[in-house]
């Protein structure tokens, strides 16, 4: 008892922020993981809007939910560490700069007087994107299956033993949120699609691992991508209409 009472006066700022929770019932609610899937959400509803600033605010929630999947990690408490979740937060980064760059260049480039502020056109993808988009997702989650596997067995656990789905979940979510961020960055309606089958397994993965505020988001999130995926598509329908009598008054 004393010695866990000395490990609990030595932790660091950095760990107590990771560590420090609301308690409801039996269940901690972890305050860094609640705000960053807040900010997460609300970068979600800017990239609806299609907004610029949807980038640069979900690479803030990036870099705090990797820190809260990595939490055991860093000393910080005794939650399963979830590899395939932080380290999509990396490759969210990453692909958000790419994003958050493209869209201002189309922007500056085509929507300067646009009032409402939008970023880019949404359009669906090519079949050959979209054959592109399914073997990368297919062949990537093998791989990063495998990866996760030699990765955990290199450090296990000693509070979680994980079953043969887990390891399969965690690289499907990872490599289908590097799927969903880059079709989001092209501008295509698939994106939301994407989304969806991240989501059916995401939601359920989350409660199994016993991250509440994510699976939450997750559930809140599919209903959200929906009614975004509607509108993206509505949005490519007009954009569509408006240039067809420019292509018809246009000599061949």
């Amino acid at each position: 008892m004393q010695a866990l009472a000395l490990a609990e006066q030595t932790k660091n700022v950095f760990q107590q922020a990771i560590d420090a929770t609301i308690p409801i019932g039996p269940y901690q609610l972890h305050w860094l993981e609640l705000i960053g899937v807040l900010i997460g959400l609300a970068s979600a509803y800017l990239g609806m809007r299609r907004w610029v600033w949807a980038w640069p605010v979900g690479i803030l929630a990036n870099i705090m939910l990797f820190f809260v999947y990595l939490g055991a990690v860093f000393g910080a408490d005794e939650r399963i560490p979830l590899f395939g979740q932080a380290g999509r937060q990396v490759f969210f980064i990453v692909t958000s700069i790419y994003g958050w760059w493209r869209w201002s260049q189309v922007r500056r480039l085509n929507h300067a007087g646009d009032a409402s502020g939008v970023a880019i056109t949404p359009r669906w993808a090519t079949s050959r994107e979209r054959v592109g988009v399914v073997v990368f997702w297919l062949v990537g989650t093998v791989v990063v299956h495998q990866a996760f596997v030699w990765l955990w067995n290199l450090s296990p656990n000693p509070f979680f033993t994980p079953q043969w789905w887990f390891y399969w979940c965690d690289a499907w979510i990872f490599v289908g949120s590097i799927v969903a961020t880059y079709a989001m960055a092209r501008g295509w309606n698939e994106f939301w699609l994407a989304w969806i089958a991240v989501d059916l397994i995401g939601v359920p993965f989350a409660f199994a691992t016993d991250y509440v505020p994510t699976a939450v988001l997750y559930t809140f999130y599919g209903l959200f991508v929906i009614y975004g995926f509607t509108q993206w598509v509505k949005a490519s329908r007009v954009d569509e209409r408006d240039v067809e009598p420019q292509l018809a008054g246009t000599p061949s």
